[in-house]
This record gives C-alpha cells, sequence and structure tokens, in this order.
C-alpha cells in the first residue's frame, strides 16, 4: 500500500487504487449507514412499546444487529466489491465506494419493506 499526500488534492476526488482502500471505504460506509438506519428502526420501535414489560429491550437486540450484520457480511461483500475493482484495474472513486457501502444496506432494507421475499 502506498501513502499518498493527502494535501495534493481534495480527498473526495483521489481515486483508491489497493484493494485495502476500496475495503475498507467500502465497510465503513455499510457500516455507518446500517448502524443509522437501525438506530432510527430502534427508536420506533422504543416508542411504540414502551410501556411494553419485556418489548422495551427489543430495540437493544434492534441496534446491536445493525452493528454484527456490517461486521460479517459487509466485511464480506466489500471484500468482493473491492477484490472485483482490483483485480479488473479499476481505480475507485470514494463516491462509489459511498454508493456500493449504502447500497448495502439499501438493499436489505427494501427486501425486508416489501414482499419480495415472500415470493420466493
Amino acid at each position: 500500500m502506498t501513502l499518498r499526500n493527502m494535501n495534493s488534492g481534495n480527498a473526495f476526488y483521489m481515486p483508491l487504487t489497493s484493494f485495502a482502500e476500496m475495503w475498507y471505504q467500502i465497510f465503513l460506509w455499510a457500516l455507518f449507514s446500517s448502524i443509522f438506519v437501525h438506530i432510527i428502526a430502534g427508536a420506533i420501535c422504543f416508542a411504540t412499546l414502551r410501556q411494553h414489560k419485556y418489548g422495551k429491550f427489543f430495540p437493544l437486540l434492534i441496534i446491536i444487529m445493525g452493528v454484527l450484520l456490517p461486521l460479517t457480511s459487509g466485511v464480506v461483500s466489500s471484500a468482493a466489491v473491492a477484490f472485483v475493482y482490483r483485480a479488473s484495474g479499476y481505480q475507485m472513486p470514494p463516491l462509489y465506494a459511498l454508493f456500493w457501502g449504502i447500497g448495502q444496506t439499501v438493499v436489505p432494507v427494501a427486501v425486508g419493506c416489501t414482499r419480495i421475499l415472500a415470493t420466493l
């Protein structure tokens, strides 16, 4: 991995060239977008179930899953995307890493909110 001079240009326009850079950026976007979505879901769950004897603890499980899922499947899928980019010799713009990372959160949310899974 080569070190880059961060003062030479805007960090949003400097392409990611190594596997580690690509994987790490995609993974971080997937992790933080998943945590963001699960915190919102946990807040809604807590507001709805705050009077319930045991239901008020379910938001903790939702937030824990929001961290564990990207730490397991997010690592693997981010590595797969970074491997394809690196093996093909493409440089990844940081904006694409954002799209790939947030996409790893948006697709499961879309599948969970629709009835696609019930048709399988």
